[in-house]
């Protein structure tokens, strides 16, 4: 008897568990749904790349001889779920079995476990670790550390391996890529692609008020053309990247970073694939051991890690908030108008390309929505909303986890927050900002320097014991008393103004 095949939307691979193990007699189902459009307001060119990308595999796979039955958005016949779709074409082809590789959020999980259908969920096997090495890598470990994770992922693949000892005499060269950008960039972006007009006019009609624009429209939406700009950026990007993968200016979104989570995460790039080519660039001498080692580290390292968390700690992982946070997400993550340049110029860099790089995303709005107590469940699904590369295995641990603690330090030892010091040193925003980055208090102060101390005295009795934040606090002890009080008196209005609504 016929079965079904599911592909989502963030599993367009050849290489798919699912379509590995279907026959040809098996029929494929892919469907473009509301439900999945709409859980969160995602930005228009995340809708629209993933709508497109869709309809590209499926004709991809038609082309192959396998028969697709797809449902476009807009079909009348459109019953606007995963689920629902499953058992509307389960009926037309009196299927009863359904084989689906394992989604990669908890939510589309549950549905396929919810189905009146004999429905065989396979791993994942894109991913480097599967959920029980993972397991076993954790079991008994007193602290879950991305370093030493990253070293067995080195080990099994084989990456920047020299029998058993790194190449280099080093695992990690990310004390190389801290450097402030240079004057000049010299590299253009990511390449830049015709986009699928029908799609854009779709996604325009149906979600032109959610936060995002959706013209221009840049992004790759096949494998060969992900694969056609995965090989300019290797060949003029890939030996500065290391460098510069820290800094921000406010004229140049890209610098040197690859931008291609998306490509990768909907299944578009074959992440093992993509570090052998980076590989390739520092064996043959066109890159150097920095930068190809960091840009490994955060695909075999960060983001498989980031998946062993999520699925190791449960479908309740997004709820945790250990710190007690609760402000409401103010209105300038979505757009409105703020005097802090650094979050003016993430922020509309978010909407123009749902698009930012990860110190953008960590030390810019993360830091901020950390040091001001915004609740982590809204911050969260902020970035799940926000950006093209954003599936929730792969951002609530960056969000709950590393950028706002919630989980109370599965992912990271400590906290990342900083003052603006930081921020100045990695960017040229601070240099024509509102605010003034040198001065600690009054009504110019950096708002980064006032909550930096506002958060740690508010958190203190969890952190002052921590190993890696006793000099924070040693710092502030030696402070003379007028000016602690001037420093969170100042905070406690600046938060003030935040909550009633004004320009800040």
């Amino acid at each position: 008897m016929v079965k079904l095949v599911l592909v989502l939307g963030d599993q367009l691979s050849l290489s798919l568990s699912a379509l590995q193990k279907a026959g040809t007699e098996d029929v494929i189902v892919m469907a473009e749904v509301a439900d999945e459009a709409t859980y969160v307001p995602h930005h228009p060119k995340k809708i629209a790349f993933t709508l497109t990308a869709m309809r590209k595999f499926a004709q991809t796979l038609r082309a192959e001889g396998r028969e697709v039955c797809y449902t476009r958005l807009d079909d009348a016949d459109n019953s606007d779920s995963i689920r629902a779709e499953l058992l509307r074409r389960a009926e037309a082809l009196g299927a009863t079995e359904v084989i689906a590789t394992e989604p990669g959020e908890w939510r589309l999980i549950q549905a396929l476990h919810d189905l009146p259908l004999d429905v065989t969920i396979l791993p994942d096997t894109r991913f480097i670790a599967s959920h029980s090495e993972f397991e076993d890598w954790a079991k008994g470990r007193k602290e879950l550390r991305m370093e030493w994770f990253y070293r067995d992922m080195r080990r099994k693949t084989g990456l920047l391996m020299e029998g058993d000892a790194p190449v280099g005499g080093k695992w990690n060269f990310d004390h190389d890529n801290r450097k402030a950008a240079p004057k000049d960039i010299h590299y253009y972006g990511p390449m830049e692609f015709e986009p699928d007009q029908d799609v854009l006019d779709l996604v325009a009609a149906r979600f032109g008020n959610n936060f995002g624009d959706l013209d221009p429209f840049w992004f790759a939406t096949d494998a060969a053309s992900a694969k056609q700009h995965l090989t300019r950026w290797l060949e003029q990007a890939l030996p500065s990247f290391g460098d510069y993968q820290d800094a921000m200016l406010r004229d140049n979104k890209f610098l040197y970073h690859a931008c291609i989570g998306a490509y990768i995460n909907a299944g578009l790039l074959d992440p093992l694939e993509v570090c052998q080519l980076a590989e390739v660039e520092y064996t043959e001498g066109r890159a150097p051991i920095n930068a190809v080692e960091g840009f490994i580290r955060q695909i075999i390292g960060w983001r498989e890690f980031m998946r062993g968390i999520y699925f190791l700690e449960g479908p309740d992982y997004t709820t945790r908030n250990v710190l007690g946070h609760d402000r409401a997400l103010p209105a300038l993550y979505w757009g409105a108008k703020t005097k802090m340049n650094c979050i003016a110029h993430a922020v509309d860099q978010t909407k123009t390309d749902a698009y930012a790089h990860h110190i953008q995303r960590l030390m810019v709005t993360g830091n901020f929505a950390l040091l001001a107590g915004i609740a982590p469940g809204a911050v969260h699904e902020w970035y799940l909303a926000v950006y093209a590369d954003a599936y929730e295995w792969v951002e609530a641990p960056n969000v709950i986890g590393m950028s706002q603690f919630a989980d109370g330090g599965i992912v990271g030892s400590k906290p990342y927050v900083s003052s603006g010091a930081y921020i100045d040193r990695m960017s040229d925003y601070c240099k024509s900002c509102a605010y003034k980055v040198k001065d600690k208090t009054g009504p110019d102060a950096c708002p980064f320097n006032l909550l930096y101390w506002d958060f740690l005295i508010r958190h203190r009795e969890r952190f002052s014991r921590n190993a890696r934040m006793g000099n924070m606090y040693r710092t502030w002890d030696r402070m003379d008393e007028t000016r602690k009080e001037t420093v969170l008196s100042d905070a406690r209005a600046w938060l003030e103004r935040l909550d009633k609504g004004e320009m800040v």
